[in-house]
């Protein structure tokens, strides 16, 4: 019998016992490695070497969307699956995007987790079906969406991205490495072109428009 070799990155350590304990014994799945953040995972993940990766989007150094990108150009073997609380699919199709294998919500169960390694070592996607309904849904809506998508620059596309991750002007200057005026002035091209009032204007219109 294959063993399946799995590490687990979040930051809340109920969240990484609940799940060690939950799969103790399952005897097809070994738990080789627990991290609490970004910067742990990058340092033990050649200590560990797993097959599968539940990572959780939501970390206290780099979120798990940019560091499922970061992972996979050095670790391009490593099947990452999406373990998070954001049922938004705004957030799913950032992690495929990225290169993620599969999206999981927390309320998941042992067998779905299971199931999850399984497909994604079989080299096929895996997505909860709740959130494969939204994504269907939207795609129905979007045949009847006869607006255009509004072009953004690739910077304007950046600043997006990070408004959407709640960031402030001046972490976004920062992520970014352009000045505070410089992130105002994309804010407003945003704004204008999306027909937006406000950031939260603008992520509601974005993601009717699937610019995130």
């Amino acid at each position: 019998m294959i063993v399946i070799k799995l590490a687990i990155t979040d930051d809340h350590k109920m969240v990484l016992r609940g799940i060690e304990s939950m799969l103790k014994n399952t005897t097809e799945i070994e738990v080789v490695g627990t991290f609490e953040n970004a910067n742990e995972t990058l340092k033990n993940l050649d200590k560990t070497n797993p097959d599968v990766l539940l990572l959780d989007i939501n970390l206290p150094d780099i979120n798990g969307i940019d560091l499922c990108k970061l992972l996979l150009k050095k670790y391009p073997y490593l099947k990452i699956i999406a373990l998070t609380n954001f049922d938004d699919i705004s957030f799913t199709k950032r992690m495929l995007k990225n290169g993620a294998h599969g999206y999981l919500l927390k309320n998941t169960d042992k067998l779905e987790i299971l199931e999850a390694l399984k497909t994604v070592l079989s080299g096929d996607l895996y997505i909860q079906k709740n959130i494969q309904k939204k994504l269907l849904n939207q795609s129905i809506q979007k045949t009847n969406d006869n607006g255009l998508k509004p072009y953004l620059t690739r910077r304007e596309q950046d600043v997006l991205i990070a408004i959407s991750e709640e960031l402030t002007t001046k972490q976004i200057s920062e992520k970014l490495f352009i000045n505070t005026k410089t992130v105002e002035t994309h804010r407003m091209n945003i704004m204008s072109k999306l027909g937006a009032k406000n950031s939260v204007g603008i992520i509601k219109i974005a993601m009717e428009k699937e610019l995130l």
